[in-house]
């Protein structure tokens, strides 16, 4: 029954996600719903890998901040087991890293397919008001899709790997209606409650006109809060991110850069040498490294490409000294 209840919640939240990891999510609770178990294994299969990171890292004056998975406003150790990150999380390190003056630049590593809207307004503002204090580049390392786009758009610069995924701006909820398999199964439920207001909604009964009324408003409202914080990211008006920027759609490097709603194309390795000022990890031959040191960088490149990275980095003495804040945050 606990799982039923959660089913109702997620089903009834206004969300602005990919609405296929929405439908995978309500499945794996209802599958839950009827006493099933899944596998770790399996969990991330369904509904992602949460990346498993959940502190900033460093390249020098960079700090990576990772966005992974499905976004909540306060999921608690959910986000630990089901594959997301909540916004609280995500503001803890945004202050971290805002914080230390050895950090001139944030870049947000990006795999979400988004989550639910409470929580994204207000991080959403918190990314923005650092413009100017500190560089800010949203990095789409698969997707930023939906709540995963809201935040991103507030950076200064929006790069996506070559097969990532950008966009999908819109919100949406739904309205399940248990009413006809109940009375199928012959089951009646009476709902006893005060307040006009009180049960409406609820998924015994189907869904009303003023019902749904009420939740196409909550829809209505969120969408305009999205378009209007992306249109403010961007720089464009929010009459251009309604037309535009795919309507609703996400969509892959080439197109979203044709749209406007990524600025470059480019690998995370090719940013952080970009926001370094150093060469491309392989491209790289550099005077005064040996050619075995450029074979190992050459392996770690493709077992790690931030770990090749630092190394090269170290190599040519360039470096910058990481805080001894992070020093600690990072042991």
């Amino acid at each position: 029954m606990k799982y039923s209840r959660v089913v109702s919640y997620v089903a009834s939240q206004v969300w602005a996600i990919e609405p296929a990891k929405l439908h995978e999510l309500l499945a794996a609770l209802a599958f839950r719903a009827a006493g099933q178990t899944f596998t770790a294994d399996e969990i991330k299969a369904r509904i992602g890998d949460g990346g498993g990171s959940s502190r900033p890292s460093s390249q020098g004056a960079v700090a990576i901040i990772p966005i992974h998975g499905v976004i909540a406003h306060r999921m608690g150790s959910m986000d630990e087991t089901s594959g997301g990150t909540s916004c609280e999380r995500i503001g803890a390190m945004i202050d971290h890293v805002a914080a230390d003056p050895n950090v001139a630049t944030i870049l947000y590593d990006y795999d979400t397919p988004g989550g639910t809207v409470p929580g994204v307004t207000e991080l959403a503002a918190k990314m923005f008001a650092l413009r100017g204090q500190k560089s800010q580049i949203a990095m789409v390392q698969g997707m930023a899709c939906s709540a995963g786009y809201w935040l991103a758009s507030q950076a200064d610069e929006i790069v996506s790997i070559p097969s990532g995924m950008a966009g999908s701006i819109g919100v949406y909820c739904s309205h399940e209606d248990l009413s006809a398999a109940l009375e199928k199964e012959g089951i009646k439920i009476t709902l006893i409650s005060a307040g006009k207001y009180k049960t409406a909604g609820n998924v015994l009964e189907p869904l009303s006109d003023e019902e749904r009324a009420v939740l196409q408003g909550r829809v209505d409202v969120a969408y305009g809060q999205f378009v209007k914080d992306v249109a403010r990211g961007r720089g464009v008006t929010p009459a251009a991110i309604r037309g535009g920027y795919g309507e609703g759609r996400a969509l892959d490097a080439k197109d979203a850069k044709a749209a406007g709603l990524i600025d470059r194309i480019a690998t995370m390795d090719e940013t952080l040498a970009r926001v370094v000022g150093r060469k491309p990890i392989g491209g790289m031959r550099a005077e005064g490294v040996s050619p075995e040191t450029l074979a190992a960088m050459e392996q770690f490149s493709r077992d790690n490409p931030e770990l090749a990275a630092q190394m090269i980095e170290e190599e040519h003495q360039r470096r910058l000294k990481t805080s001894e804040a992070y020093r600690r945050l990072l042991l």
